[in-house]
């Protein structure tokens, strides 16, 4: 591993017209309240577009809403949250992928542009609420661009509570708003399902006793896929943390890896960076070479990845060198509190 890699880093610094307001008046005469209220028939969109500056929230009413959700960055500390504590009650989805046309005929979505939910404001809190990609490969076996993401995120200060996130190759894209921004991002008990790659991203992410499950794929060669594929910039000393969280899988024994690093080719420099600790992680996971590559020329084990205290059956190390650990003076920098910094999401 480069550098002494995990060690103490140098630099520890539809439709407008049935939204309402609290109160039941109209939304756009009660905006001082800053509350909006979305119901089944109403736009969650037209919601958001509603939103003129900082501190809104609003609050999604039970019901599935078909539709692309995207936040501005003007939309900084917005609050969208389900009305009840139930994420499976509220649901947010599309079915875009990366190589879905674009109906104005300017080519395809991309991976980004595929999300179901993307925002780029500062402060975002979601709550509360499901967001999924329903996109299947099955059903379009001419599109070979199978990227489908459900939530695109790229603002500092995220905060996912109690969210359900649904989807399969590339589900959470945790993402920055620049190649030189280290955007800090936190989910909190929330539920994350994919097959390939589907936590991924270059933003400075963690996570705090969520539950990773890795989907059932018919497919005949293994790995059937991986959990994290992170591409953190080379001058951050921090990447994607999952901390006290589980790992299950509807898969076979092994069948998944946990990771694999993704140097993309507009960032040749990134150095990827994962650390799991304290999780358990099932059998669906290949305990004797749980880590892969994504291209030859960037081996992972060149990267910044460790494990450390993990347990059950998919945390197994039997081959020492294919699973570094962290010792107990590392693990002190890899924290919550050193990750987010001046941050206290829920504080």
């Amino acid at each position: 591993m480069e550098g002494g890699l995990l060690n103490a880093p140098a630099n520890l610094t539809g439709f407008a017209g049935g939204l309402v307001a609290a109160g039941a008046a109209p939304a756009f005469a009660a905006a001082d309240r800053r509350i909006l209220h979305v119901r089944p028939g109403d736009s969650v969109q037209a919601a958001v577009d509603t939103v003129d500056g900082p501190g809104w929230t609003v609050v999604v009413h039970p019901g599935t809403y078909r539709e692309v959700v995207k936040v501005p960055a003007r939309a900084a500390g917005l609050t969208l949250r389900g009305a009840t504590r139930n994420p499976r009650d509220t649901v947010i989805v599309y079915d875009n992928a990366n190589g879905t046309p674009k109906p104005d005929g300017s080519g395809t979505y991309g991976t980004a542009g595929s999300a179901t939910f993307t925002s780029a404001a500062p402060g975002l809190t979601v709550r509360d609420l499901t967001l999924a990609n329903d996109w299947l490969r099955a059903d379009h076996p001419e599109i070979t661009g199978t990227q489908a993401v459900a939530a695109y995120t790229y603002g500092d200060r995220t905060r996912f509570e109690n969210v359900r996130l649904l989807a399969h190759q590339d589900t959470l894209f945790v993402e920055t708003t620049a190649l030189d921004a280290f955007d800090r991002q936190y989910f909190r008990h929330c539920y994350i399902e994919g097959d390939v790659d589907f936590v991924f991203g270059r933003a400075t992410a963690v996570f705090e006793e969520c539950h990773f499950r890795t989907l059932a794929r018919d497919v005949d060669f293994t790995p059937k896929g991986m959990v994290f594929a992170p591409s953190t910039a080379r001058a951050n000393p921090y990447g994607i943390l999952a901390v006290h969280c589980r790992i299950t899988s509807g898969a076979e024994d092994g069948a998944y890896k946990l990771a694999r690093p993704w140097v993309p080719s507009y960032e040749t420099t990134a150095w990827p960076s994962l650390v799991v600790r304290e999780t358990r992680i099932g059998p669906g996971i290949d305990a004797v070479a749980p880590y892969t590559n994504m291209r030859e020329a960037y081996p992972w084990q060149s990267m910044r990845f460790a494990e450390y205290r993990n347990s059950g059956p998919g945390a197994a190390v039997s081959v020492p060198e294919n699973r570094p650990q962290l010792t107990r003076d590392q693990a002190r920098w890899h924290t919550k509190e050193t990750y987010l910094g001046d941050w206290r999401p829920g504080a």
